[in-house]
Formats: C-alpha cells, sequence, structure tokens
C-alpha cells in the first residue's frame, strides 16, 4: 500500500509555512520594493522574517542552520512557499541558492563549507552558478563548453563568456564551471565575484522578474584562481552539474506549483463571484471544464513530484524520472497559469493579480534547467537503449 501521508512535524512545518505566506508575505506583494529583480536589502528583510518563524533554508542540513528537510519534505514545504513569489527568497530556497547549497553540502570540502556554505544558509550572500554560455558556447548542451581552465603552478587561469548567469548582480559566491584546457572533463571552481579579470557586461532583460540579482553576461579574462578553490575534484565538473541539476529541477517545480496553485484559486473565487449571460461564470461549461482541467493537472504535477522525491530520497539517482517531472510539471502549470487568465479574462491581463506575473514566469521554466525538447530527447534515448538491451536478453 502507498502512503502519501506526511508525518506529524511536516504536516506542521507545511501549516507554518503557509502562515508565514498568509500571514507576511501575501500583504508585501503590493510593496514597491517586490516589483522587478528584488534588490539585496529587501531580501535580507524578508530572510530576516522567515528566520524568526525558524523558517529560514529548510532545505539545508542542521549541521549548517538548515532543517535538513528530506527531497519529500522540501516538497511539502517548497509547494507553500512558491504560493507566493516572494516565498522562495524570504525562506532563502529559491534558484540558483537552492542548487547551490545542496551541492556545496554534497561535494564541498570542510573548509569550503565553512567558508561559503555557512554564510549562504544565514542568507549573508547570495550565490550564481556561471555554467550558461552564448553561441556557440554550451546552453542545454554542456557538451559545448567553451571557457576553459588551464593549470599555472599551483594555480588555475580561467578564460571564457558567460550569459544568462541568474543572480549574479550582487553575488558573494560565484561557482564557475570550465573544461580543463589540456586534459579531460571540465570543472567547478568558488570565487568571490570581485575577483581580477571578472566583468559583469550587462544584465539582460528576460521575462523572468522573480530572481534577485537579475540575469547578467560575464566575462573571465585571466581569472585566476588558486588549487583551493577546486569544488570536489579536478576534471569531475560534468559529473558534478548532475548532483545540483537533477534535484534542482525538481525543486523548480515544487516552487511552480505553489504558483499555479495560488492562480487556480485566484481564478476559482473570480468564477464564483463573477456573473455573466444570468450566471456565475462557474456555471457556465467552458469555464468548469477549465476548472476542472486545472485541478487535475495541478494533482498529477504534485503525484510526480513526489514520485521522483521519494525516489531521491532512497539514494536512487532519479536522472529520467527528474527529467519526466521537469518537462509535465513545466507545461502542465503553465498550462494552469494559462487557463486561470482566460477564466479571469480582463482582470487576468492586468497587473491587478499576480497571475499575469506567474503566467510570464512559468512559461521561462520551459527553458530553463533543459528545454523540454531536450528532456523528451534524453527520455527516449534511455528508453529505447533499455529496449534493445531487455531484446537481447
Amino acid at each position: 500500500m502507498i502512503d502519501l501521508s506526511l508525518p506529524a512535524d511536516l504536516q506542521d512545518l507545511k501549516a507554518r509555512t503557509a502562515a508565514f505566506v498568509r500571514e507576511e508575505l501575501l500583504p508585501l506583494e503590493r510593496d514597491p520594493r517586490a516589483a522587478g529583480h528584488i534588490s539585496d536589502a529587501f531580501r535580507r528583510e524578508l530572510n530576516a522574517r522567515a528566520a524568526a518563524r525558524g523558517l529560514l533554508a529548510p532545505q539545508v542540513g542542521t549541521a549548517w542552520g538548515g532543517l535538513g528537510l528530506s527531497h519529500v519534505g522540501r516538497a511539502a514545504v517548497f509547494e507553500e512557499a512558491g504560493y507566493s513569489f516572494l516565498g522562495p527568497l524570504a525562506m532563502h530556497l529559491s534558484a540558483p541558492d537552492e542548487a547551490n547549497m545542496h551541492m556545496l553540502e554534497e561535494i564541498a570540502s570542510e573548509e569550503q563549507k565553512a567558508r561559503w556554505l555557512a554564510r549562504l544558509t544565514s542568507g549573508e550572500i547570495r550565490s550564481s552558478f556561471l555554467m550558461t554560455e552564448p553561441a556557440p558556447g554550451a546552453g542545454a548542451d554542456p557538451g559545448l563548453l567553451k571557457t576553459t581552465a588551464r593549470r599555472d603552478g599551483n594555480h588555475f587561469v580561467i578564460d571564457g563568456h558567460k550569459w544568462l548567469i541568474t543572480g549574479a548582480h550582487g553575488a558573494g559566491l560565484y561557482i564557475i564551471m570550465a573544461r580543463m584546457a589540456d586534459e579531460d572533463g571540465a570543472t567547478m571552481f568558488l570565487c568571490e565575484p570581485d575577483t581580477a579579470g571578472i566583468t559583469l557586461v550587462r544584465e539582460v532583460g528576460t521575462m523572468a522578474e522573480g530572481f534577485a540579482g537579475g540575469h547578467a553576461e560575464v566575462r573571465l579574462d585571466g581569472v585566476r584562481l588558486p588549487a583551493s578553490a577546486v569544488l570536489g575534484e579536478v576534471g569531475k565538473g560534468f559529473q558534478y552539474a548532475q548532483v545540483r541539476l537533477v534535484p534542482a529541477r525538481l525543486t523548480h517545480c515544487m516552487r511552480w506549483l505553489g504558483a499555479a496553485r495560488r492562480c487556480h484559486d485566484i481564478a476559482l473565487d473570480y468564477a464564483l463571484d463573477r456573473t455573466a449571460f444570468g450566471k456565475p461564470l462557474h456555471e457556465h461549461e467552458g469555464v468548469g471544464f477549465m476548472i476542472a482541467d486545472n485541478e487535475m493537472e495541478l494533482n498529477l504535477a504534485r503525484l510526480s513530484i513526489l514520485q521522483c522525491a521519494w525516489l531521491l530520497d532512497t539514494g536512487d539517482k532519479a536522472n529520467m524520472e527528474s527529467g519526466l517531472a521537469k518537462v509535465f510539471c513545466s507545461e502542465a502549470l503553465f498550462r494552469v497559469a494559462d487557463r486561470s487568465l482566460q477564466i479571469l479574462g480582463g482582470t487576468g491581463v492586468s497587473t491587478d493579480t499576480v497571475v499575469e506575473r506567474f503566467f510570464r514566469e512559468i512559461r521561462a521554466f520551459r527553458v530553463y534547467d533543459g528545454p523540454s525538447e531536450v528532456h523528451r530527447w534524453a527520455i527516449a534515448r534511455r528508453l529505447t537503449y533499455r529496449r534493445a538491451r531487455a531484446r537481447k536478453a
């Protein structure tokens, strides 16, 4: 028998998160400081509110100041946080910090954790992951990575060009992915953003507003880093990227599930209150069907997330399941936001509700952390490989 119930302590944490969002964050969504990319000053204020309720960085291990949530635990709490666009930032479980903290906890040396992870968990600093490059460099295909690192005595010298780097402006830590110039594989490096040779060229305007620090274009020209800056081992960068990306795809799904549920709730209230052609809007079959479709896809998205989260908690790599959840959730949750906007009509395209903002931002999820087409290709490749092996057995 499959038991999807949550233990009492997790039910309590889920309820406390929902109360925090409802009581403190929803009223702040109209604050002028909440418009666009949020400043670090406002983020720290939000972090302080979350910390006062014992809700800051709950995904990080207790040794570093978090609550040590399992992946299933994160699914419950992150959904509630995502109900407000301020929730993930306030609780310091937004991208890219959440994924970076997870990777540091798994891979970093004790010295690196003491220097970086403790400060990240507390919200003292933010972080940024420098992987994506403009064409012809790495995007959805990491094998095209052009940024290089060459050895120079007991140092490394990095040259490259990055763009769409989330949170680069104002970050306190950069994690740079570079291909080894004279060796196989790639390596990750930890460094201060003000290191000589790092230039923030510009902020890249995007439809995704809900990220502190925006999205930047960054140049790396002769960036010289000591061997102590290497995260993990030299040459294992692509392997470590999976440690980061597999659960990160899922936590995006968790947060956007909360956002899509918010859109659905707003649309439900509107359909109950709004009258058209002699009866409440929800009594019109076309609207009723959209409401029903929303509820079905929200539930199926949640089940997809929980299955993958459970697999990760058992120690399974869940590479394919993470891709399955990412594709389904990114597309289904966008459809929920789209239907909700349609039910709201003119109100939906206005800024009178958060639906139009969530509509834009959920749409972007079909692109980042791997476009749907790339995940579909990878899923098909895995399935045909397994089938071919089974036929030979």
